[in-house]
Order: structure tokens, then C-alpha cells, then sequence
């Protein structure tokens, strides 16, 4: 399985850009699954439905499925950060899994970025960005050796995503529970000092 995230602020265009490369994906011949990060309180339930009337009378997760598809619905007792790791693990096995938000996550990751939006970029500071998505390139505030993707051009995202394959082979962090420190991060073309100081922010629990 082949994992990447895809990190920007909002309005940068991640959900535009993963529609279309799940789309491309797909008619290449992958199995394309999608995490995606709320930031808000979100809801696919609909009240009145058998579904929403479980979940109010206090089931900790309901589980409706047709013979077109399922759904699982989890309430969390308390406030909860969502782990990416831990969400991969709730899915199938698929081809490719297009991870959209957790920027702080160590998954490689693509940022997506637009000059119009006026935010700061992340790639200077972050060992896990492995390319950087955008509409203008020239309007970058840090140099950079990581390749520049045209934003507006999912073709060419796709085929960097296909070229790249071997390098986006996923790893979860728990397949080896019983020895953490065993857990290698995927490589990141990126200076030492960033790396290193990734590596420091996994082990102090920030970042």
C-alpha cells in the first residue's frame, strides 16, 4: 500500500487536487482510498434515520452496510486528536490512500500551496514534505530543492505520484507495538537539521 498526505491551508485546493488525483488514480487501474482531517464538528448521519437513532440512544459506534456500501459511525466519549496511523488501519487494503490535512503527521507529504491565500509554507520546517504543489512558483518565500508541481495540472501530480511509488510504501508505526524505537520514518530528501529535528519532536510528543 502506498500512502501520501496532502497539507495546505484552507482554500489552498487539497480537496480539489485529491478529487482529481483519485480520479486519475482510478482509471490508471488503482484501488484509491482517502483520509481526510475535519477540522470542525461534522455529521454524515441524518436525523430520524435508524442509524442516528442508535447513535442517540448512546451506541459507542453503528455500523450500517447495503449490498453497495458501509458506513461505520464512532462517537468519542471525550475531545480527540485523529492519529492518521490509526485511521489508515481502519481501512481495507487499497492501492494508493490519499491522506488530506494532519499537516504535522510523519506521512510524506505534498504541500499544497497558493500565493493568494497569504499564508506561510511549511516545507522549510517540515522533513516529511517531499514536494511542494502549487500556482505560483515563482512567488515561493524559501528556496528550494524539493520539486515544484504544477497545481494545475493533476496529469502531471499523477505521474509524479507513479514515479515516486516505491518511496511512498507505507509502514505503520504499530506493526512493531512491542518496540516503538523500532519504528524507522520514511526518508525525506531534506538537510540533517531538519530531520533531526523532526526526530526530536516525535520522541518530546509535540509537533
Amino acid at each position: 500500500m502506498k500512502v501520501v498526505g496532502f497539507c495546505g491551508y484552507s482554500g489552498s485546493g487539497k480537496t480539489t487536487l485529491v478529487e482529481q488525483l483519485v480520479a486519475r488514480l482510478r482509471l490508471a487501474g488503482h484501488r484509491v482510498s482517502v483520509v481526510k482531517h475535519a477540522h470542525h464538528d461534522f455529521d454524515i448521519d441524518q436525523p430520524g434515520k435508524d442509524s442516528h437513532r442508535h447513535r442517540a440512544a448512546g451506541a459507542y459506534e453503528v455500523v450500517i452496510a447495503s449490498n453497495r456500501r458501509l458506513a461505520k459511525i464512532r462517537e468519542y466519549d471525550l475531545e480527540a486528536d485523529p492519529n492518521p496511523h490509526q485511521l489508515i488501519a481502519e481501512l481495507s487494503d487499497a492501492d494508493w490512500v490519499l491522506v488530506e490535512g494532519f499537516k504535522h503527521a510523519d506521512l510524506l507529504k505534498i504541500e499544497i500551496w497558493r500565493a493568494e491565500t497569504g499564508q506561510r509554507v511549511q516545507y522549510p520546517h517540515d522533513p516529511f514534505v517531499v514536494a511542494i504543489a502549487t500556482d505560483s512558483p515563482e512567488a515561493l518565500p524559501s528556496p528550494t530543492q524539493l520539486p515544484v508541481l504544477d497545481l494545475n495540472d493533476a496529469d502531471a501530480v499523477t505521474a509524479f505520484l507513479i514515479r515516486q511509488a516505491a518511496r511512498h510504501d507505507y509502514r505503520s508505526p504499530y506493526d512493531d507495538a512491542d518496540n516503538e524505537a523500532a519504528y524507522v520514518a520514511p526518508s525525506a530528501d531534506v538537510e540533517p537539521d531538519r530531520r533531526a529535528g523532526a526526530a526530536a519532536r516525535r520522541h518530546d510528543g509535540t509537533g
